[in-house]
Protein backbone atom coordinates (compact mmCIF):
# COMPACT_ATOMS: atom_id res chain seq x y z
CA UNK A 1 0.00 0.00 0.00
CA UNK A 2 1.26 3.40 -0.87
CA UNK A 3 3.23 5.28 1.66
CA UNK A 4 4.22 8.98 2.76
CA UNK A 5 6.13 11.09 5.21
CA UNK A 6 3.90 12.12 7.97
CA UNK A 7 3.32 15.71 8.01
CA UNK A 8 3.42 17.77 11.44
CA UNK A 9 -0.28 18.60 10.50
CA UNK A 10 -2.47 15.52 11.62
CA UNK A 11 -5.33 16.69 9.01
CA UNK A 12 -3.25 17.38 6.01
CA UNK A 13 -1.24 15.14 3.78
CA UNK A 14 2.47 15.36 3.58
CA UNK A 15 3.37 19.38 2.38
CA UNK A 16 6.12 19.74 0.45
CA UNK A 17 9.67 19.94 1.05
CA UNK A 18 11.56 23.04 0.75
CA UNK A 19 14.46 21.78 -0.92
CA UNK A 20 13.18 18.81 -3.21
CA UNK A 21 10.43 19.37 -5.73
CA UNK A 22 7.34 17.07 -4.77
CA UNK A 23 6.71 14.58 -7.78
CA UNK A 24 3.27 13.62 -9.37
CA UNK A 25 4.01 10.18 -7.27
CA UNK A 26 5.17 11.89 -4.23
CA UNK A 27 1.46 13.95 -4.44
CA UNK A 28 -0.42 10.94 -5.05
CA UNK A 29 0.62 8.90 -2.23
CA UNK A 30 0.87 11.74 0.14
CA UNK A 31 -3.20 12.01 -0.65
CA UNK A 32 -3.21 8.17 -0.34
CA UNK A 33 -2.07 7.68 2.98
CA UNK A 34 -3.93 10.65 3.98
CA UNK A 35 -7.40 8.92 2.96
CA UNK A 36 -5.99 5.44 4.22
CA UNK A 37 -5.22 7.10 7.54
CA UNK A 38 -8.91 8.61 7.85
CA UNK A 39 -7.61 12.29 7.55
CA UNK A 40 -9.50 12.62 4.28
CA UNK A 41 -13.00 10.71 4.59
CA UNK A 42 -15.46 9.69 2.21
CA UNK A 43 -16.60 12.15 0.24
CA UNK A 44 -13.98 14.59 0.99
CA UNK A 45 -14.20 17.30 -2.10
CA UNK A 46 -10.15 17.78 -2.89
CA UNK A 47 -9.48 21.20 -4.12
CA UNK A 48 -7.29 21.27 -6.75
CA UNK A 49 -6.03 24.87 -5.87
CA UNK A 50 -5.83 24.11 -1.75
CA UNK A 51 -3.98 20.70 -2.88
CA UNK A 52 -1.40 22.92 -5.38
CA UNK A 53 -1.05 24.88 -2.16
CA UNK A 54 0.03 22.48 0.17
CA UNK A 55 2.25 20.50 -2.17
CA UNK A 56 4.01 23.85 -3.58
CA UNK A 57 2.73 22.81 -7.29
CA UNK A 58 0.81 23.45 -10.28
CA UNK A 59 -2.78 22.33 -10.71
CA UNK A 60 -1.50 20.39 -13.52
CA UNK A 61 0.77 18.19 -11.65
CA UNK A 62 -2.44 17.88 -8.55
CA UNK A 63 -5.04 16.92 -11.69
CA UNK A 64 -1.93 14.15 -13.11
CA UNK A 65 -2.05 12.58 -9.24
CA UNK A 66 -5.90 12.84 -8.57
CA UNK A 67 -5.92 10.85 -12.05
CA UNK A 68 -3.83 8.05 -11.10
CA UNK A 69 -5.63 7.88 -7.34
CA UNK A 70 -8.52 7.35 -9.44
CA UNK A 71 -6.96 4.85 -11.72
CA UNK A 72 -7.35 2.63 -7.76
CA UNK A 73 -10.73 3.90 -7.14
CA UNK A 74 -9.94 6.19 -4.44
CA UNK A 75 -11.05 8.68 -5.51
CA UNK A 76 -13.74 9.30 -7.95
CA UNK A 77 -13.21 12.29 -10.53
CA UNK A 78 -17.06 14.01 -11.32
CA UNK A 79 -17.09 16.35 -14.55
CA UNK A 80 -18.25 19.79 -13.89
CA UNK A 81 -17.93 19.46 -10.23
CA UNK A 82 -14.29 18.04 -9.35
CA UNK A 83 -12.67 15.39 -7.67
CA UNK A 84 -14.07 13.73 -3.87
CA UNK A 85 -13.05 10.70 -2.00
CA UNK A 86 -14.78 7.86 -2.85
CA UNK A 87 -17.27 6.74 -1.43
CA UNK A 88 -18.59 3.40 -2.00
CA UNK A 89 -22.09 1.70 -1.72
CA UNK A 90 -23.24 -1.10 0.36
CA UNK A 91 -23.05 -3.18 -2.43
CA UNK A 92 -19.56 -2.32 -3.94
CA UNK A 93 -18.70 -3.34 -0.42
CA UNK A 94 -20.24 -6.81 -0.82
CA UNK A 95 -18.74 -7.28 -4.18
CA UNK A 96 -15.28 -5.65 -3.11
CA UNK A 97 -14.70 -8.77 -0.43
CA UNK A 98 -16.56 -11.18 -2.66
CA UNK A 99 -13.64 -10.87 -5.26
CA UNK A 100 -10.89 -10.43 -2.79
CA UNK A 101 -12.31 -13.84 -0.82
CA UNK A 102 -11.77 -15.21 -4.52
CA UNK A 103 -8.18 -14.01 -5.76
CA UNK A 104 -6.90 -14.37 -1.88
CA UNK A 105 -7.50 -18.13 -2.13
CA UNK A 106 -5.25 -18.19 -5.24
CA UNK A 107 -2.99 -15.74 -3.55
CA UNK A 108 -2.55 -18.60 -0.85
CA UNK A 109 -2.25 -21.37 -3.26
CA UNK A 110 0.56 -19.42 -5.04
CA UNK A 111 1.92 -18.40 -1.79
CA UNK A 112 2.62 -22.02 -0.44
CA UNK A 113 3.60 -23.08 -3.59
CA UNK A 114 6.35 -20.11 -4.32
CA UNK A 115 7.67 -18.89 -0.48
CA UNK A 116 11.14 -19.64 0.45
CA UNK A 117 12.06 -18.68 3.91
CA UNK A 118 13.14 -14.88 3.30
CA UNK A 119 9.39 -14.16 2.36
CA UNK A 120 8.20 -15.66 5.54
CA UNK A 121 10.27 -14.48 7.60
CA UNK A 122 9.32 -10.74 6.16
CA UNK A 123 6.38 -11.71 6.77
CA UNK A 124 6.42 -12.67 10.30
CA UNK A 125 8.38 -9.54 10.84
CA UNK A 126 5.45 -7.88 9.38
CA UNK A 127 3.35 -9.33 11.95
CA UNK A 128 5.58 -8.25 14.77
CA UNK A 129 4.63 -4.37 13.42
CA UNK A 130 1.39 -5.54 13.35
CA UNK A 131 1.16 -5.94 17.12
CA UNK A 132 3.52 -2.84 17.57
CA UNK A 133 0.92 -0.35 16.47
CA UNK A 134 -2.08 -1.94 17.69
CA UNK A 135 -0.64 -1.66 21.21
CA UNK A 136 0.12 1.85 20.69
CA UNK A 137 -3.28 2.53 18.73
CA UNK A 138 -1.42 4.15 16.33
CA UNK A 139 -3.17 5.54 12.64
CA UNK A 140 -1.11 3.04 10.86
CA UNK A 141 -1.83 -0.19 12.13
CA UNK A 142 -5.43 -0.56 9.71
CA UNK A 143 -2.59 0.43 7.21
CA UNK A 144 -0.14 -2.46 8.30
CA UNK A 145 -2.92 -4.70 8.73
CA UNK A 146 -3.74 -4.23 4.49
CA UNK A 147 0.14 -4.42 3.52
CA UNK A 148 -0.13 -7.75 5.23
CA UNK A 149 -2.25 -8.95 2.38
CA UNK A 150 -0.39 -7.09 -0.47
CA UNK A 151 3.08 -8.24 0.63
CA UNK A 152 1.64 -11.74 0.20
CA UNK A 153 0.67 -11.27 -3.34
CA UNK A 154 3.86 -9.91 -4.11
CA UNK A 155 5.94 -12.78 -2.81
CA UNK A 156 3.57 -14.92 -5.53
CA UNK A 157 5.60 -13.36 -7.92
CA UNK A 158 2.62 -12.36 -9.83
CA UNK A 159 2.42 -8.56 -10.78
CA UNK A 160 -0.88 -8.44 -12.19
CA UNK A 161 -2.32 -10.64 -9.31
CA UNK A 162 -0.24 -8.43 -6.78
CA UNK A 163 -1.73 -4.67 -8.22
CA UNK A 164 -5.26 -6.01 -8.17
CA UNK A 165 -4.72 -7.00 -4.63
CA UNK A 166 -3.45 -3.82 -3.90
CA UNK A 167 -6.46 -2.02 -5.33
CA UNK A 168 -9.17 -4.11 -3.11
CA UNK A 169 -7.20 -3.69 0.13
CA UNK A 170 -7.01 -0.23 -0.46
CA UNK A 171 -10.83 -0.04 -1.36
CA UNK A 172 -11.59 -1.95 1.36
CA UNK A 173 -9.98 0.48 4.10
CA UNK A 174 -12.27 2.99 2.46
CA UNK A 175 -14.89 0.56 3.12
CA UNK A 176 -14.24 -0.03 6.19
CA UNK A 177 -13.89 4.17 7.30
CA UNK A 178 -17.82 4.90 5.44
CA UNK A 179 -19.07 1.49 7.01
CA UNK A 180 -17.38 2.16 10.70
CA UNK A 181 -15.52 -1.09 10.99
CA UNK A 182 -15.36 -2.72 14.54
CA UNK A 183 -12.80 -4.72 13.47
CA UNK A 184 -10.13 -5.63 16.29
CA UNK A 185 -6.65 -4.78 15.04
CA UNK A 186 -5.03 -8.07 17.51
CA UNK A 187 -7.88 -10.16 16.12
CA UNK A 188 -6.61 -9.24 12.81
CA UNK A 189 -3.23 -9.34 13.62
CA UNK A 190 -3.42 -12.98 15.58
CA UNK A 191 -5.40 -13.89 12.01
CA UNK A 192 -2.33 -13.29 10.15
CA UNK A 193 -0.05 -15.28 12.39
CA UNK A 194 -2.30 -18.36 12.79
CA UNK A 195 -2.69 -18.15 9.18
CA UNK A 196 1.03 -18.06 8.19
CA UNK A 197 1.42 -21.22 10.63
CA UNK A 198 -0.57 -23.08 8.37
CA UNK A 199 1.27 -21.79 5.08
CA UNK A 200 4.34 -22.80 6.52
CA UNK A 201 2.98 -26.20 7.19
CA UNK A 202 2.08 -26.96 3.51
CA UNK A 203 -1.54 -27.11 4.71
CA UNK A 204 -2.82 -25.87 1.12
CA UNK A 205 -6.60 -26.10 2.44
CA UNK A 206 -6.23 -24.92 5.53
CA UNK A 207 -4.82 -21.94 5.08
CA UNK A 208 -7.13 -21.18 2.24
CA UNK A 209 -10.23 -21.46 4.57
CA UNK A 210 -8.52 -19.54 7.18
CA UNK A 211 -7.61 -16.51 4.48
CA UNK A 212 -11.51 -16.95 2.92
CA UNK A 213 -12.60 -16.77 7.45
CA UNK A 214 -10.40 -14.14 8.33
CA UNK A 215 -12.31 -11.95 5.46
CA UNK A 216 -15.43 -13.40 6.55
CA UNK A 217 -14.99 -11.68 10.12
CA UNK A 218 -13.77 -8.52 8.21
CA UNK A 219 -16.84 -7.96 6.40
CA UNK A 220 -19.19 -9.10 9.23
CA UNK A 221 -17.64 -6.23 11.42
CA UNK A 222 -18.53 -3.39 8.76
CA UNK A 223 -21.97 -1.89 9.51
CA UNK A 224 -23.34 -2.23 6.19
CA UNK A 225 -26.35 -0.12 5.85
CA UNK A 226 -26.00 2.19 8.58
CA UNK A 227 -23.26 4.70 7.04
CA UNK A 228 -22.94 8.16 8.89
CA UNK A 229 -24.71 10.57 7.27
CA UNK A 230 -22.48 13.82 6.80
CA UNK A 231 -21.59 16.61 4.03
CA UNK A 232 -18.53 16.75 1.71
CA UNK A 233 -15.64 18.59 3.47
CA UNK A 234 -14.15 21.59 1.49
CA UNK A 235 -10.53 20.49 1.56
CA UNK A 236 -9.23 24.38 1.93
CA UNK A 237 -10.58 23.75 5.04
CA UNK A 238 -9.91 20.53 6.14
CA UNK A 239 -6.42 21.70 5.26
CA UNK A 240 -6.11 24.58 6.72
CA UNK A 241 -8.13 25.66 9.60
Amino acid sequence: MPRAPKSENATAPAAASADKPQSIEDIAQGIAVAILEKRLPPGTWLREEALGRVYGVSRTKVRAALLMLSKDRLIEMIPDKGAFVSKPTVQEAREVFAVRRILEAEVVRLFIAKAGPADYAKLEQHIVMEHQAARRSTGMREELLGDFHVALAKATGNQTLTEMVHELVARSALIAMLYQSSNDPHCSSDEHADFLRLCRQGKVAAAVTSMTEHLDRIEASLQLGTVQPGRPMDLIKALLA
